[in-house]
C-alpha cells in the first residue's frame, strides 16, 4: 500500500520533521469501482444520501473515440483551510499533522464551512445534524493502521503518506512527477494531489451535464428544487474536449430562504434607526420627533430580535447558538457578526432608554455608537460572505457599499409611512430623498454587477442563473419594483411596498444564484 506500518504514527518520537499527512490519487490506475466509497460508509458509519468520498466519472470523447475519466473525490485537507476560518466555534480544525478533523460536539450546523469549501466536501450529517467530511481515517491513522479507502482498493490507486518524509511513497510522487490539484486559484494548498487526472474531472464546469439530467445509474434528483444544484456546466463545456458528465453527486446549497430574509431584516433593523439619526444630524428631524425618539429604536430592535431568531432557527443545532460566544472563534465573520449585532444591540436599548425617561442628551450620546454599529450592522455581511470562497459572485468588491445602499432604501422605506403620519413636511421631504438616492445607488450596484465582466466562470454562471435562470422570476421583478421608487419625491408613502418587496426579491435571488454553481 502506500504508506507502512512503520511509517504511521503521531510523530512525536520524531523531534526534527514535522509530519503532513497527504494523500495522492492515481488516476491512471483508478477503475471506478466504487470500493472506497463503500468502505469508507462502513467505516465511519456514513449514512445514506451523504458521501464523504465517491467516484465521479466523464465520458470524454465522441464516438468510437471515447473514453471514460474517473476522479476520487473528497476533502482535500487544505494548509489554508477555508472552512477552518469560517468555523464560529472551531468544531472545524487542522492538526498540526496536516490532517483537517472535526468535533462534532460543539458543531452548531451553521453551514458555514459548507459555504467557503471550494471543493463540496462537506456535509450535515442527516442523523447527528452536525457538518461532517473526510478526515483521512484518523481514527485509523493514531493507531498505525491505514484509511478505511486505501486497504480496499484492489489497484492501489490511493496512497497516504508523510509529506515531509523524503522517503515516503508519497513525497517521491509529489516532489518528483507530474501532479495537479483541485482549484488552485482559491490558494488553499491542498494535501490532496490527483496523478493522471483528466482536466474535464478536475474542472467542475469543464463537463457538460447530460440531456434531461440522465446520468448512468440515475438522475439528479430535483432539479426544479432551489436548494439542489445538478453537477457539471448546464449549457456550453468550459474545455475544448468534448466531455459529457456521466456520474457524480449532486449537492445542495447550504444556506436558503432564512438567509436570504436575514440580509433583509438586517437591513431592517440596521437602517430603521440609522436613516432618522441621518435626517436628525441634518436638521430634517428634530430628536425630540416622535420618529427619531420612539418609531426608530423600536423599530431596529423590532427587526434585530427577528433577525437573531432566523439566524437561530438556521442552525441544524439551534439549542447550541450560545457558543458562538462562549467558544468564539474570531477569524469566523459569523462570530464577529454577532458581537456586531450584540454591541448594536445594547446600545439601540440605551437610546430607547433615553427616549423613556425623557433625555435627549443620553439619546445623543447611545447616537454616537448606535450610527457606526448600525453600518457595521448592515455591512459585515459582506465580509461574511467573502470568507464563503466557494462562492465566486460573492467576492465582489462592491458588496460592502452594495449593503450600505440597500440599507438606505430599507430603512427610508420602513421610516416613510410613520414620518408622514407623525412628522412635519420638510421631514417626509428628507426621507423621500433619501429612498430616492438609495434605490437609485442600488440600481446602479446591480447594473455593474450583471453587465461588468466577472473575473471567473463561476461568477459568470452565478450570474447568469440570478438573470436568466431559476431565480429570475426574483430577480428582474425586484429591479422593476426599486425602479419605481426613485419616484418616491413625487410617488411619497406609496413608494415604500415597492423598496421592500423589491429588495427582499433581490435577496433572494442573489443569496441562492451565489450557491447555484456546481464546485465538485
Amino acid at each position: 500500500m502506500g504508506v507502512s506500518v512503520g511509517q504511521i504514527g503521531t510523530g512525536v518520537s520524531d523531534a526534527v520533521r514535522i509530519q503532513r499527512w497527504v494523500k495522492v490519487l492515481d488516476q491512471t490506475r483508478c477503475i471506478g469501482c466504487h470500493a472506497c466509497t463503500t468502505a469508507c460508509k462502513s467505516e465511519n458509519e456514513v449514512p445514506i444520501g451523504v458521501t464523504r468520498t465517491y467516484v465521479k466519472s466523464v465520458d470524454v470523447g465522441l464516438f468510437p473515440q471515447v473514453r471514460r475519466a474517473f476522479q476520487v473525490t473528497r476533502c482535500n485537507q487544505c494548509e489554508d483551510a477555508p472552512c477552518v476560518a469560517a468555523c464560529p466555534t472551531q468544531a472545524m480544525y487542522r492538526r498540526p499533522d496536516g490532517i483537517v478533523d472535526f468535533d462534532k460536539s460543539i458543531c452548531i450546523g451553521c453551514k458555514a464551512c459548507m459555504a467557503a469549501c471550494p471543493y463540496d466536501a462537506i456535509f450535515i450529517n442527516p442523523d447527528d445534524h452536525s457538518a461532517e467530511k473526510c478526515n483521512f481515517c484518523a481514527h485509523r491513522l493514531d493507531i498505525g493502521l491505514e484509511p478505511a479507502c486505501v486497504t480496499v482498493c484492489p489497484t492501489e490507486a490511493i496512497l497516504v503518506g508523510d509529506l515531509n518524509d523524503p522517503n515516503s511513497k508519497v513525497a517521491n510522487i509529489v516532489q518528483r512527477e507530474a501532479v495537479s490539484v483541485r482549484r488552485p486559484e482559491k490558494e488553499t494548498r491542498p494535501g490532496l494531489f490527483y496523478k493522471g487526472a483528466h482536466q474535464a474531472t478536475l474542472d467542475p464546469l469543464a463537463a457538460r451535464r447530460p440531456d434531461g439530467g440522465l446520468y448512468a445509474w440515475a438522475t439528479q434528483g430535483d432539479a426544479a428544487d432551489p436548494q439542489h444544484v445538478a453537477s457539471g456546466h448546464p449549457g456550453r463545456r468550459n474545455s475544448s474536449a468534448a466531455a459529457l458528465l456521466s456520474y457524480d453527486v449532486p449537492h445542495l446549497a447550504p444556506w436558503g430562504w432564512r438567509v436570504s430574509l436575514y440580509t433583509w431584516t438586517k437591513g431592517l433593523a440596521a437602517g430603521g434607526i440609522l436613516v432618522p439619526l441621518i435626517l436628525a444630524l441634518s436638521g430634517h428631524l428634530r430628536w425630540n420627533d416622535p420618529v427619531t425618539r420612539w418609531v426608530a429604536p423600536l423599530m431596529a430592535l423590532f427587526f434585530l430580535a427577528i433577525t437573531g431568531v432566523l439566524l437561530i432557527w438556521d442552525l441544524k443545532h439551534p439549542m447550541r447558538f450560545y457558543l458562538i460566544f462562549t467558544r468564539h472563534h474570531w477569524k469566523s465573520w459569523l462570530v464577529k457578526g454577532s458581537f456586531i449585532i450584540g454591541a448594536y444591540g445594547g446600545l439601540v436599548t440605551l437610546y430607547l432608554l433615553g427616549s423613556v425617561i425623557g433625555s435627549v442628551g443620553l439619546r445623543q450620546v447611545a447616537a454616537v455608537g448606535v450610527l457606526p454599529l448600525a453600518l457595521a450592522t448592515a455591512c459585515y455581511t459582506a465580509f461574511l460572505f467573502a470568507q464563503a470562497k466557494a462562492r465566486d459572485l460573492w467576492q465582489s468588491p462592491m458588496l460592502l457599499p452594495h449593503l450600505a445602499a440597500q440599507t438606505v432604501v430599507l430603512g427610508s422605506a420602513a421610516i416613510l409611512p410613520f414620518a408622514w403620519w407623525l412628522s412635519p413636511h420638510h421631514s417626509l421631504v428628507g426621507v423621500e430623498v433619501l429612498l430616492a438616492a438609495g434605490a437609485a445607488a442600488h440600481l446602479i450596484f446591480v447594473a455593474g454587477e450583471i453587465t461588468i465582466t466577472h473575473p471567473t466562470a463561476h461568477a459568470h454562471l452565478a450570474a447568469e442563473e440570478m438573470t436568466r435562470g431559476r431565480f429570475a422570476k426574483f430577480f428582474w421583478p425586484g429591479v422593476v419594483l426599486v425602479a419605481v421608487v426613485v419616484l418616491a419625491p413625487w410617488i411619497g408613502v406609496v413608494a415604500s411596498p415597492f423598496a421592500l418587496v423589491g429588495l427582499l426579491a433581490h435577496e433572494h435571488a442573489y443569496v441562492q444564484a451565489g450557491q447555484s454553481v456546481p464546485l465538485a
